[in-house]
């Protein structure tokens, strides 16, 4: 995995280091300092040799600074290893080692300085643990990216619509171990705004001046119309073509006032954040109403209760709805927006992962285009978002990226497997039929299985809904039959108390034949024939049963739920037992002369009738009822299984998905290594191992992750998955978790082994040498010390750092003092004042010792590196440059035809308009025969190792010398002199690779800019010509081809210039970044070689302070130790186990 994400931040300034605080001053802790002068300046003595530093006593108590923060582990397997908790680990170490220090009085002031750059380069370590991953979108069009962003953070942190463009700028999300959330909003500057009102206002009139129609918001004129309408709501099309710039600036002074600001957002949860941020980058449009409004505007409105308590109070209605009308025509902010930074608690950023939403939409806006254009030279892992019928169907794997887009990531080193990563999203979007006939699965046992539970489920709701469909018609039937007998029994009754009370009664079913010979009739049409009724006597009544009746035929009519009309059951011939000789003997009866016997039986019979009616049409629509349930639970089941079915079909093609992406993946990367250097291709020799490429493609339904994980309210339940898992958003979540994992990894081991040889150098020191003679020192010292270069000049309070080189300068002449003038950095106050050597020199004026003879190598180094470079540069770009531009300036022409011909002849006005970076690029079009030509040979050099042979000349500077310090110490030193210097040569190396990496890290990112410097050069060759294009009337510009035609040689041929003299000022700096870092290394090399030449304090304050830092530095090695022996276990453990799927299910 690259890991060169965001170049690593260079390491800042610290607080003055408190030196101060060790016992240099005259009283301190009760200490008094013999032979020492005042600390008021005056002029230094004359000595002729150095003093013996060993004969300063410092008295006084030893007082023990506080205890240690890290903790103190006895074994591996008490440490819970991560990356972080070692960093964090080892820079409480760093302070432990740092409070201890301030106890020791040092030997020389170099040392003090040398471990004072040491402590303050281990402040800014963590930030070498932050990744940039940008989710890029913006060739792929994919309006996916911010509801996977909400997914893969786990919480509503960016408003989403599936009908605006609600994130239209660049949104930046990373980590805070905060439970709030927070969001910084940046605006752009009034001149940027005014920038793009210029070019809006032209995209809004024809070149006659006349208004384009704004209607259709996808063309350049309704984009154009949508921003400027929306931060001016109340403004007409026509009075903003009649301002300026500056007159339309100044309509709202509350818009001028945001220009140039940053808003802050601190949240409780994301709900309150996602209404917050909603307010400055959603991008509805305000005049947007339906018919409904449209309407009611032509009615007068009703006044409410309200209203009309306001009147009698003398408030004013109208001053309500002023305010409500002024905040519907409230401005909206999104299209002054440049970018949004968003810090949460979402756990898949704690490793450090940026994420960062580069929107797919065009934006006329330069400056949010150049932040997007940073962010791409920053990030070292893309992921390419696409819709997976899009990805698989539409588009591959290759062709998704533009040739030129490529190109720079080959140019950048990162087009391969561990840099991009592909997601295909919506995979809830699925037609089973098409994936099962796509993919030949008709044969597949599991389908086979769901299909048949499928087919079950099916033929049992079927028989449910026949059955239901019998009782809908027998229940209707049976109801008919039902109230015929009880308005039958009614008659009788009604008969009956008719003769009893002696009065003639005409039944209502004299002319009516029985229910069977009623639907005869009605089948043939007739009508029935009119009987003689007679009229007969009633004696008694019988309320009581026809009040039962009705009560019971009430709860019946309670009991009836879900019954469907059925014309068919008018025609029904359904028989009823015993209803139908009941009601066929009374009609037969009706014309016979009735009793009140014979009536009072055919109401007993009518009664018995209603009930055993009753009771079957219970029973029947029970029998509806639960056909009904079961059907409704067989729904459900044949839902679940369906949802199964869309699954395993969407599982099934997001298999096939990923091989196909990652064989094209490989496919076009084949092809490209091909066509970046096709003269000397040869296809059957392979550049790299193309079957080992295996590009991460994840496939996800953020959609119904969120369903799932209830992150969304209303929007119903998962349209394919039932499990988290099958969603594939936690596999992305995980993979962003761990994407970190190489570089953190890399970060917290090489700095667990800095501070592991930074703390045997100090106790190396503190240990002091033993048994070893006054002289024998002396002659060591005298040999190698450096001496004279410290600047004792009284410093002023307000400097911030120490002059490590001091007056070393003022002895050396030539190179060398150049050398040592670029080396000075700020000065601080100085620590101590005691009288000092003076310039120790050859015979030739020239300044001896360590320092002084590794830094003249080192000048010499330095400079034949820098000559190296130019020359690799020039020997392996310089003819491609040449062969690059003329290849574009053959092809300029052709390129500005081609479009000219493939847009509408606005949108080419609008590119001219704009400089010609719009919808297309035409200046990165311009460019790409020069790209193609030059990135082989580009990305080849640079990943080529071109400080190699510096570095082992270095390191062999370094061994020589320690070899003839080995060779020149005394036989009672020669042991220590040679542990000492292998010792040396080993923190010599550790400090040079760090130097190395951090020199090829600042030429990665300064490739990367001159890389990119050909697109910007062309387009400021071009402005003129883009401008007075513009003065031009038609369809089309015949100056602006003309123009290229005429210069296309001078342009390309300039902008291989640049490019080359861009290289060698990039050696330079390169150089002196060297010369820095190596003048710091040849201090550190006499530090180190030192010990054997200072002599220890023999104050009993400081012998106990000796002591009490031998025992700390023991035990911070020893805790360095577990913790390196805990990483190497995780490692191992990581790498059998596996840890990171790349092809999750």
């Amino acid at each position: 995995m690259n890991t060169s994400v965001k170049p690593e931040p260079r390491e800042p300034e610290i607080p003055s280091f408190p030196w101060n605080r060790v016992p240099f001053s005259p009283t301190r802790n009760n200490q008094a300092v013999k032979d020492e002068p005042d600390l008021p300046a005056k002029p230094e003595p004359e000595v002729e040799e150095a003093p013996k530093r060993e004969e300063i006593v410092v008295t006084g108590a030893f007082n023990p600074p506080k205890a240690p923060q890290h903790a103190v582990y006895q074994s591996t397997a008490e440490i819970n290893y991560a990356p972080e908790h070692a960093l964090g680990e080892g820079l409480k170490m760093v302070n432990t080692v740092e409070e201890g220090l301030k106890t020791l009085v040092f030997g020389s002031k170099m040392r003090q300085d040398v471990w004072k750059r040491e402590i303050a380069k281990y402040v800014p370590w963590p930030e070498c643990m932050r990744v940039a991953t940008n989710v890029y979108a913006n060739s792929l069009k994919s309006q996916s990216a911010p509801s996977t962003l909400i997914a893969v953070c786990g919480d509503n942190i960016v408003p989403t619509s599936g009908m605006r463009a609600c994130t239209a700028v660049v949104t930046e999300i990373a980590y805070h171990d905060k439970r709030t959330i927070n969001g910084d909003i940046s605006f752009l500057s009034a001149e940027e705004w005014k920038q793009e009102l210029e070019v809006l206002r032209h995209d809004l009139v024809d070149e006659d001046g006349t208004i384009k129609r704004t209607t259709d918001l996808k063309s350049d004129a309704g984009i154009a119309w949508s921003k400027v309408h929306a931060v001016y709501p109340n403004v007409a099309i026509e009075q903003i073509l009649q301002m300026d710039v500056q007159q339309i600036l100044n309509l709202d002074r509350n818009i001028a006032g945001i220009l140039g600001t940053t808003k802050k957002i601190v949240a409780k949860d994301s709900k309150t954040f996602g209404k917050e941020i909603a307010k400055y980058i959603d991008s509805k449009d305000q005049k947007r109403g339906d018919k409904k409004d449209k309407t009611s505007k032509d009615k007068p409105k009703e006044k409410t209760l309200m209203d009309k308590v306001r009147e009698a109070a003398g408030q004013s209605v109208a001053a309500k709805n002023a305010k409500k009308s002024s905040k519907d025509d409230e401005p909206a902010l999104w299209p002054l927006i440049r970018q949004v930074n968003v810090r949460c608690p979402a756990k898949a950023l704690s490793t450090g992962a940026i994420l960062v939403d580069l929107p797919g939409v065009a934006d006329a806006n330069a400056a949010r285009n150049n932040i997007a254009k940073d962010y791409m030279k920053k990030a070292n892992c893309i992921w390419i978002l696409a819709p997976i019928t899009r990805a698989v169907d539409d588009k591959t794997a290759r062709d998704l990226l533009g040739d030129a887009f490529k190109m720079q990531l080959m140019m950048d080193g990162n087009y391969d497997d561990h840099c991009i990563t592909f997601i295909a999203s919506k995979c809830d979007d699925i037609s089973c039929s098409e994936v099962i006939s796509a993919l030949d699965l008709y044969s597949d046992p599991v389908l086979e299985d769901i299909e048949e539970r499928i087919d079950s489920l099916a033929e049992q709701i079927s028989e449910c809904k026949k059955t239901k469909t019998a009782n809908d018609k027998l229940i209707k039937t049976m109801e008919k039959e039902l109230k015929d007998l009880r308005d039958r029994h009614e008659d009788h009754k009604e008969h009956l108390e008719a003769l009893r009370n002696g009065e003639t009664y005409v039944s209502k079913f004299a002319d009516k034949p029985s229910t069977s010979s009623a639907s005869n009739k009605r089948k043939n049409k007739r009508k029935g024939k009119q009987g003689s009724p007679k009229r007969r006597k009633s004696v008694g009544s019988d309320d009581e049963i026809s009040s039962a009746s009705d009560a019971e035929s009430d709860s019946d009519a309670e009991d009836e739920s879900d019954s469907d009309s059925d014309s068919e059951a008018e025609d029904s011939d359904e028989d009823v037992s015993g209803s139908d000789d009941s009601a066929s003997e009374v009609a037969n009866d009706l014309v016979e002369e009735e009793s009140e016997e014979s009536l009072e039986a055919k109401l007993e019979s009518l009664k018995e009738a209603i009930k055993s009616s009753r009771q079957k049409l219970k029973e029947v629509r029970n029998e509806k009822k639960e056909a009904s349930d079961r059907a409704s639970v067989l729904a459900k089941q044949l839902a679940k299984v369906q949802k199964e079915k869309n699954a395993f079909c969407s599982l099934k093609r997001s298999e096939f998905s990923r091989d196909v992406l990652k064989e094209d993946f490989r496919t076009g990367l084949k092809n490209l290594d091909e066509e970046r250097d096709p003269e000397n291709y040869d296809p059957s020799r392979q550049i790299r191992d193309y079957d080992a490429i295996d590009l991460p493609v994840f496939t996800c339904s953020s959609r119904d992750y969120v369903r799932l994980k209830g992150q969304v309210k209303g929007d119903g339940e998962p349209t394919c998955f039932s499990n988290v898992e099958d969603t594939g958003i936690p596999a992305v979540q995980q993979w962003c978790h761990q994407l970190t994992i190489a570089s953190r990894e890399r970060a917290a081991r090489n700095f667990l082994t800095h501070l592991s040889t930074f703390a045997k150098s100090v106790q190396s020191y503190v240990q002091g040498i033993g048994d070893v003679t006054a002289v024998d020192r002396e002659e060591l010292r005298e040999k190698w010390e450096s001496r004279g270069f410290i600047d004792n000049q009284e410093q002023d309070e307000e400097d911030d750092g120490p002059d490590p080189w001091g007056d070393l300068g003022i002895h050396l002449n030539g190179p060398a003092a150049d050398f040592l003038a670029r080396l000075r950095g700020e000065q601080d106050v100085p620590m101590y004042r005691m009288n000092e050597p003076r310039a120790k020199l050859d015979e030739n004026g020239q300044p001896v010792g360590i320092t002084p003879r590794l830094c003249n190598e080192f000048i010499v180094l330095v400079e034949n590196c820098v000559e190296e470079l130019k020359q690799k540069f020039q020997d392996g770009l310089e003819d491609k440059c040449r062969t690059g531009s003329a290849s574009a300036s053959a092809a300029a022409v052709a390129v500005v035809d081609d479009l000219a011909g493939s847009i509408h002849w606005q949108t080419y006005r609008a590119t001219l308009r704009r400089h010609g970076s719009w919808r297309r690029d035409l200046n990165v079009e311009l460019i790409n025969p020069f790209t193609r030509t030059i990135a082989h040979s580009w990305s080849a050099l640079f990943e080529s190792d071109l400080l190699g042979p510096f570095e082992t000349a270095i390191t062999n500077g370094i061994t020589k010398l320690l070899t003839e310090f080995e060779q020149s110490a005394a036989p009672g030193l020669k042991d220590r002199a040679k542990l000492q210097g292998e010792a040396c040569l080993e923190e010599a190396r550790i400090a040079l690779q760090k130097t190395i990496a951090a020199v090829k890290e600042t030429m990665t990112n300064q490739q990367k800019e001159i890389s990119r410097c050909m697109a910007p050069h062309v387009q400021a060759e071009l402005r003129d010509a883009y401008n007075r294009a513009m003065e031009e009337r038609g369809r089309g510009s015949a100056f602006f081809r003309s123009y290229v035609e005429d210069n296309k040689e001078e342009i390309f041929e300039g902008g291989a210039d640049v490019i080359l003299d861009r290289l060698d000022a990039s050696a330079k700096a390169v150089g002196e970044a060297l010369e820095t870092s190596l003048g710091d290394l040849a201090q550190k090399v006499e530090v180190n070689l030192s010990v054997l030449w200072e002599g220890v304090r023999d104050d009993p304050a400081q012998v106990r302070a000796r002591k009490f830092v031998v025992d700390m530095v023991s035990e911070v090695q020893k805790q360095l130790r577990l913790w390196t022996e805990a990483a190497n276990l995780k490692k191992e453990h990581r790498d059998e186990e596996g840890d990171i799927d790349m092809t999750p299910a």
